[in-house]
């Protein structure tokens, strides 16, 4: 199975996605059987046509609205259609989430429930194209996963049913900072709208990690192409991709190789007791070890170096961790590999009855147990034994192995 790589170039908006989804290889008829299905298809004219962007040539979506209604649709009445349509469930879902995290963000910026909101841009018949063919080309490719890279917002102003509105739009700042979304500022002086609200909702639901794979390679690409024009190509571009680091940590190979973010910095000015609270803070908030020691600093001061491994999609937030809860100037950083056994938690079944404990696969294919500590903790308190009696009753009475979880 093959991963798709998102590139935007330098932004991102729903039609340029489309367009670069067909210009993959996704059939028309796969784009616009699920807005049939919703009952959508006397609605709008679907048109793929090639065109260029300074001199590129790529796909350009246009599509026609035949709604004479002129219906000004709400959250309450997409959300009505989606779950009464006829559509597979992981479609559904991938729809759903989209216009549900537009909702919420329009919500936010006006300062009203998500199921009050009116979409006006967003609830337009292109629009309704755009999110739905463009999730159903993503569901027809099935990727083991998705990559993007960040994007750019762009400056200036644009005309919406609001009014002239500063660019990024409200709606594109609150996904933003909903999905904590990591964009780029290379383009600042660029007038124009290159990333739109449709385009962030698709990228910030349907993407699985916003950072391309170090190693990959190309197998097939399609390209999009956006109606502005700029002094640089206007486009997106959709890779199906083998992935090298993915196969390198799939998980039937053991051990397996992760990336990790490491942290440290030392500290010379605050009190022990801080300084204790501040690496629980660490550990609570997920890191998966932290280490610390008194070291002697500038000026014969005692100080304190702290260091903690942590998951490598958390490390911004751990970031700021640090300078709010400790006294620290500066945190040196850097991303590391590590390569781990493959483990699961469960239960298992022994002379004191069920107790939690951990198994690990080693590269030969066999298998130790090892009960948590907490538990052998437990039942040294309460049988008024050694730890060490306790860990060879254990291992002695050891049965059945119940897993929680799968291998990891």
């Amino acid at each position: 199975m093959e991963d798709v790589l998102i590139e935007c170039s330098p932004g991102i908006s729903g039609d340029m996605l489309l367009g670069a989804f067909y210009d993959l290889g996704v059939p028309k008829e796969v784009i616009e059987q699920p807005l049939i299905d919703l009952g959508l298809k006397d609605l709008y004219h679907l048109e793929f046509r090639e065109s260029k962007t300074c001199s590129i040539r790529g796909i350009k979506v246009r599509i026609k609205n035949v709604d004479s209604s002129s219906i000004k649709r709400n959250w309450r009445s997409i959300k009505e259609l989606i779950l009464n349509g006829h559509l597979e469930d992981k479609l559904k879902q991938m729809i759903y989430k989209v216009f549900e995290s537009l909702a919420r963000a329009e919500g936010k910026v006006h300062g009203i429930k998500p199921a009050d909101v009116h979409f006006h841009e967003i609830g337009a018949i292109d629009s309704l194209v755009d999110i739905i063919g463009a999730c159903a080309a993503l569901n027809y490719l099935n990727p083991k996963k998705v990559y993007s890279n960040e994007p750019i917002l762009g400056k200036g102003f644009v005309q919406t049913e609001h009014g002239k509105l500063s660019i990024p739009p409200p709606a594109v700042i609150e996904l933003i900072r909903q999905k904590n979304i990591k964009v780029l500022s290379s383009f600042d002086s660029m007038e124009g709208e290159l990333s739109t609200p449709t385009g962030i909702a698709l990228l910030s639901n349907l993407v699985d990690n916003l950072e391309p794979p170090s190693k990959y390679s190309i197998n097939s690409y399609g390209v999009g192409i956006g109606n502005l024009k700029f002094s640089f190509p206007n486009l997106v571009r959709v890779y199906k991709i083998t992935s090298f680091e993915d196969s390198s940590i799939n998980e039937q190979i053991n051990p397996k190789c992760e990336k990790i973010s490491v942290q440290e910095a030392w500290i010379d000015d605050q009190t022990p007791e801080d300084i204790s609270n501040f690496v629980e803070k660490l550990r609570i908030e997920g890191a998966y070890d932290v280490s610390y020691q008194a070291i002697n600093m500038k000026k014969n001061r005692i100080g304190f170096s702290i260091q903690a491994i942590l998951p490598i999609e958390k490390q911004e937030f751990f970031r700021r961790l640090w300078f709010d809860y400790s006294n620290t100037i500066g945190v040196r950083e850097r991303t590391q590999s590590r390569w781990i056994l493959l483990r699961r938690r469960g239960e298992c079944s022994t002379t004191f009855g069920k107790i939690k404990a951990k198994q690990t696969l080693k590269p030969d294919g066999s298998i130790t147990m090892k009960p948590e500590n907490d538990e052998v903790l437990r039942l040294k308190l309460e049988h008024k034994i050694s730890t060490e009696e306790i860990r060879k009753i254990i291992k002695e009475s050891s049965k059945k192995f119940k897993a929680y979880e799968n291998w990891k």
